[in-house]
This record gives structure tokens, C-alpha cells and sequence, in this order.
């Protein structure tokens, strides 16, 4: 039952209680997110190939790292730091500055490393590995308080100069990035992107200071003084280091000079710039470099041998499906490369959900179905394409990993049994038929872009040799799945007569009891036999009575070939009573029987005879 509402309510006031803080004269509800971060525990090792919060504090460090290497030049060039605003640069450097100290006392302590082939977690361990790093200097180095200078020369930005030292946080933080993102070249166009933005920055605020030691406005060449002086300085330092030229020719020495070390370092810096662009977009579309190369080669193939247009089309059709729909041609490629334990546990992630939904291998070894995940070949086909063909011999088990495949049948080929969509599986039987039974019993088409497993029956038969307990299991299931498909459906099963119907009686029988009928006890013999006679000569085969189809019983007499006329003299007549008797004696060879008529003789009619 229940509980009373008073109990209840009870315990949904502890936890309002709980989710409010009680602070000075005022209350508040904390919220989820705070409650997280007071359960949350430092950790006391961390890795950094895996650990996102790793990553996540590194983008802080980047953003302080970057802050004074963009604005150090700035502020030094530019007039943009005056005794107004004094205040709020040294607030955001000093920031800076205790994101360096927290990074080099909390953080990098606590890095994992490998040493022997052991991941080392232990904390006295982890702070030595890093007190002896090169990057522990610079990261000391990057701190060197020259800030104390201010107090003589006054806020000079330059004595910030050692802050850019620690630009290993920078690029470690790249390489981690790359790591998670999906589409890391993007990040890498951006990234160069910046270096070549950067180079131009620190070219125009060299510009404004050339300016300023010459005198702004003093020639044609140095700027002038008027509009935005990072604009205009901008645009002369990006027609310098792009030499695109138009600018006013240098007049004193140090102008020239000047001008010269600028031409000669845009050329080097723009030509690298302009490489490292190249290289960043070509591995970009390596991909898809590979692609046309392989489609080029195979429509040169086709060409060459004057395939038909229409299997052209379709080739470039599977082409350019497969790409768009995999970003490769063959997945295989990808893992060659890979350890085997590697590439079981990815085949493991992939395919394992929709290899465990064949009830065929239902109860077999789990690891001969993780050596199985490895043989699976992902193959696409195209809208009509046969997946297989009814009469041909079932050397493949495909599973449905996209699309729809129509099974046809029916007298013109034409007729949908059923649809099999995502995750069905079909062919299963056949991996382990035998004895002609592996046959396909229909045609399979794809309906539209069907992407399929395949599982050939040589690679499982390689499996199947280290697990024989799986083997029996399997052989025991394709068996009982064989005599199913055998049995006709709908077929009702035959009765059997345990005793056949007796045989009619023979023709000649009949003859002979319609006669003796007619002409009395006298002249049966003579009857008999001028009808015998005619019987075998007229109809040969009505003396020969035709055995029954069906199984004769033990107790039904089954009637035998009558004698020919020569053997007429072989019959014995004995009376034994005024009745006729009929009966069959077998003859001396034992392959025939005689027929015997016998009928009893009157005094009367002995002096006749």
C-alpha cells in the first residue's frame, strides 16, 4: 500500500533543505551544476591522450598564450595602453599569468607517462618525470618576473617578451584537438589561416614603429597619421609581404632598408605560407584524390575494351555512391594497418549488434563470433542489382546493413514474396548445407542502394576448425533448418490400406460358371475347352488375369497364368460330389498353376460317353 502523505512529504523537504545555501542574511537554491562541482574530486592522475578536462584547460592556457603573443606587439607599437586604461591590461596579464602558475603547479604534476612499458600514476613519480622535461624550463622561463621593472621604467609591454616561451601548451593543444575533431583539416586550414594573419599583424606594428621613428607624416612612405592606424598599417604590411606592389618608394636609408627586409621576408614567409596551405588541403582531399584516380583508371580500362554504356553508367554510379555514402571504397584498407586486437574491438563496436540478432549462431562461442566480426566484407549494391540468383549454389551469408533487398519468385520471376530491410539477415543456411541442399531457392534484387555484410563460407570454415563445439552446434542447426525448407507445405499425409480389396473374379472363371449353367453337368469339358481355345486366340491377354496394383495380403489368393492348350491334357477330374469343383494345382516347374474342373459322373450318362 502506499504511505501516508505525511511520510511522504517528509522526505521531499529533506531534499528542498538540502538544495538550498544558507548564506548571511540571505537564501538561495544551489543549482545542479553547482552540486556537480562540489562532488566533483580532483583527479590525482591524468592522462592526456584521453582526458577531455586535459583538454579543456589547455584551451585556457592557449587563449592566455595567446593573449600576449597578439597584444605584447600591440601594445608595445601602438599607443593603445594610456595611464585611462592602464588597469585593465595589468588585470588580464596578471590573469594570464595565474593560469601559467596553475598549469605548472596543479596540472602538469599530475601527467601520466609511459616508462618501460608501464603507465606510471604514481604522484612523486609524475612531478620528477616533469621537473625534468625541457618544458618545465620554459615554463619557468615564460614566468621570469620582469614585471618587477615596471617600478623603474614604467609599464613597458616588451618585459612580458619571455610569456610567448611557453608556446609547447600551444601546439600540444593542437595535436589533442586534432584527435577528437572528425574533420581535423578544417582546424588545420584555420590554423594556418592564423599563422599567416599573424605574420601580417607583426609586420604592421614593425610598420608603425618605422613610422613613428621617422616621424608620422614626415615622408610619402611612412603613414601619415590619419584614419585607424592599425587599418592603415595593416593594408601597407599585406601589399609588402604579398608583394603586390603600388606603394610609395622608400627616400631615406632606413626606409630602403626597411623596405628590403620586408620584400625579402614576405616572399619566404608568403611562399611557406602558401606550402603549408597546399600540404594542409591536399591531405584534406587524399580521399578523394584516391577516388578519381581509381574511378579514372577503371573508365580507361572500360574504354579500352569497348564495355557497353549502360555497365559504364553503372560503374560510375557505384563509384560515386560508395564514396558519398562511406567517404571510401573499401573499409578494409583503413584497418590493415591496425593490430588484430584493435580491429576485433572496432568489428566488435560495428557489426556485433546486428551479427547478434542470426539465430544461427545463437549459443555458439562468443570468440568464434569476434573472429567472425573480422571476415565480414561490407559490399553495395545498386537499385536492381542481384544479390543472388535461384539455382545457384549459396556460398555467402548477408546481412542487411543499409537498404532493401525484394525477394522474387512465382512464374515469371517478377512476383515479391517479401521486403527485407535494415539489420535482416539472409543466405545463413547455406554456409553450412550440405548434400545439395545450398542451393538458392529465389531470387534476391536490391530495391534501391543496398549496403551489405557478406560472410563467406571458406572464412567461417576456417573459424570453425579451432571451435569444434560450435561446429556441431552449427551442422546441427542447418540440418534441422534443411528438413524444415524439405517439407512441403500445405500437403496432407496419404492413408495406407493394411488389407487391399480382394481381387475380382477372372474372366475364364466366369465363362466357365455361365456355362455349366447352360448346358448341365454334360458336355462341360468339350464347352470348357472350344472356349479356351477361343479365348486364347482371340484375346490372348484375357487368359492372363492382371495382377492388382496395391499389395497383395497373405490371405487373398493371388491368381496365377492359366495353362496353354497343349496343357490341357494335364487336367484331372475327380467327382466328389454333385457340385462342381475348381481348383488350382501348382505345376512341376513351381512358376505356374493348373487349373483344375472337377464334376461328378451319373450311371446314366456313362454309356453315352
Amino acid at each position: 500500500p502506499p504511505p501516508p502523505p505525511e511520510e511522504k512529504a517528509e522526505p521531499e523537504k529533506k531534499e528542498e533543505e538540502e538544495h538550498y545555501c544558507d548564506m548571511l542574511c540571505c537564501k538561495f537554491k544551489t543549482m545542479p551544476w553547482m552540486r556537480q562541482l562540489k562532488r566533483y574530486h580532483f583527479p590525482k592522475s591524468i592522462d592526456p591522450f584521453t582526458n577531455l578536462i586535459y583538454v579543456l584547460w589547455l584551451f585556457f592556457v592557449t587563449l592566455a598564450w595567446n593573449w600576449n603573443v597578439w597584444l605584447i606587439p600591440v601594445r608595445w607599437a601602438f599607443p593603445y595602453q594610456t595611464p585611462d586604461n592602464i588597469h585593465l591590461w595589468l588585470l588580464t596579464d596578471y590573469l594570464c599569468d595565474t593560469i601559467y602558475i596553475l598549469d605548472i603547479l596543479v596540472f602538469q604534476p599530475r601527467l601520466q607517462f609511459v616508462r618501460g612499458g608501464d603507465i606510471v600514476c604514481d604522484k612523486k613519480d609524475m612531478r620528477e618525470n616533469y621537473m625534468k622535461t625541457l618544458r618545465f624550463k620554459m615554463d619557468l622561463i615564460s614566468l621570469f618576473p620582469l614585471d618587477l621593472l615596471y617600478i623603474k621604467v614604467g609599464v613597458n609591454s616588451l618585459l612580458r617578451f619571455p610569456r610567448l616561451l611557453k608556446y609547447m601548451s600551444f601546439f600540444e593543444f593542437n595535436e589533442r584537438l586534432e584527435a577528437i575533431l572528425s574533420k581535423a583539416y578544417i582546424y588545420r586550414v584555420i590554423r594556418t589561416t592564423a599563422y599567416l594573419l599573424y605574420s601580417l599583424h607583426c609586420n604592421s606594428c614593425l610598420f608603425y614603429w618605422a613610422s613613428d621613428y621617422e616621424g608620422l607624416g614626415s615622408t610619402k612612405w611612412v603613414y601619415d597619421g590619419i584614419g585607424n592606424s592599425y587599418i592603415r598599417c595593416y593594408y601597407f604590411a599585406v601589399k609588402t609581404l604579398i608583394t603586390i606592389g603600388g606603394l610609395p618608394d622608400p627616400t631615406t636609408l632606413f626606409e630602403i632598408i626597411f623596405q628590403l627586409v620586408n620584400y625579402f621576408v614576405g616572399v619566404f614567409a608568403f611562399s611557406i605560407m602558401i606550402g603549408q596551405m597546399r600540404d594542409v588541403v591536399g591531405a584534406a582531399t587524399a580521399g578523394q584524390t584516391y577516388y578519381r584516380a581509381c574511378m579514372d583508371s577503371t573508365i580507361k580500362y572500360m574504354t579500352s575494351y569497348r564495355i557497353p554504356r549502360d555497365v559504364q553508367n553503372r560503374v560510375k554510379t557505384w563509384y560515386d555512391y560508395t564514396w558519398q555514402s562511406q567517404g571510401m571504397l573499401d573499409e578494409q584498407e583503413l584497418l590493415v594497418q591496425l593490430p588484430d586486437k584493435m580491429r576485433l574491438d572496432i568489428a566488435v563496436d560495428v557489426n556485433y549488434s546486428i551479427v547478434s540478432k542470426v539465430a544461427l549462431f545463437e549459443g555458439c562461442d562468443r570468440q568464434m563470433i569476434y573472429d567472425m566480426l573480422k571476415r565480414l566484407k561490407s559490399v553495395v549494391y545498386l537499385p536492381g542489382d542481384y544479390v543472388c540468383k535461384k539455382g545457384e549454389i549459396g556460398r555467402e551469408m548477408y546481412i542487411i546493413k543499409a537498404g532493401e533487398v525484394q525477394v522474387l519468385g512465382g512464374p515469371d520471376g517478377k512476383t515479391v514474396f517479401v521486403t527485407l530491410r535494415a539489420g535482416s539477415v539472409f543466405g545463413e543456411i547455406s554456409l553450412l548445407a550440405v548434400g545439395g541442399g545450398n542451393r538458392r531457392t529465389a531470387n534476391v534484387v536490391a530495391h534501391g542502394f543496398a549496403n551489405l555484410f557478406i560472410l563467406d563460407k571458406k572464412d567461417l570454415s576456417e573459424i570453425l576448425v579451432h571451435y569444434p563445439e560450435s561446429q556441431k552446434l552449427l551442422r546441427k542447426k542447418a540440418k534441422k533448418m534443411l528438413s524444415k525448407d524439405k517439407k512441403p507445405q500445405g500437403e496432407k499425409p496419404t492413408s495406407t490400406q493394411v488389407i487391399p480389396p480382394r481381387p475380382g473374379t477372372p474372366k475364364l472363371f466366369q465363362a466357365a460358371l455361365q456355362a455349366t449353367e447352360k448346358s448341365g453337368m454334360k458336355g462341360t469339358f468339350s464347352t470348357l475347352k472350344q472356349m479356351a481355345h477361343t479365348s486364347s486366340s482371340d484375346e490372348p491377354s484375357s487368359s492372363m488375369p492382371i495382377p492388382p496394383g496395391s499389395p497383395v495380403h497373405r490371405r487373398s489368393p493371388v491368381p496365377r497364368e492359366l495353362p496353354e492348350e497343349d496343357e490341357e491334357e494335364d487336367v484331372v477330374s475327380e467327382a466328389s460330389d454333385s457340385s462342381m469343383l475348381i481348383r488350382m494345382t501348382p505345376a512341376h516347374d513351381g512358376h505356374e498353376e493348373l487349373l483344375s474342373v472337377e464334376m461328378p459322373h451319373t450311371e446314366e450318362e456313362e454309356p453315352k460317353e
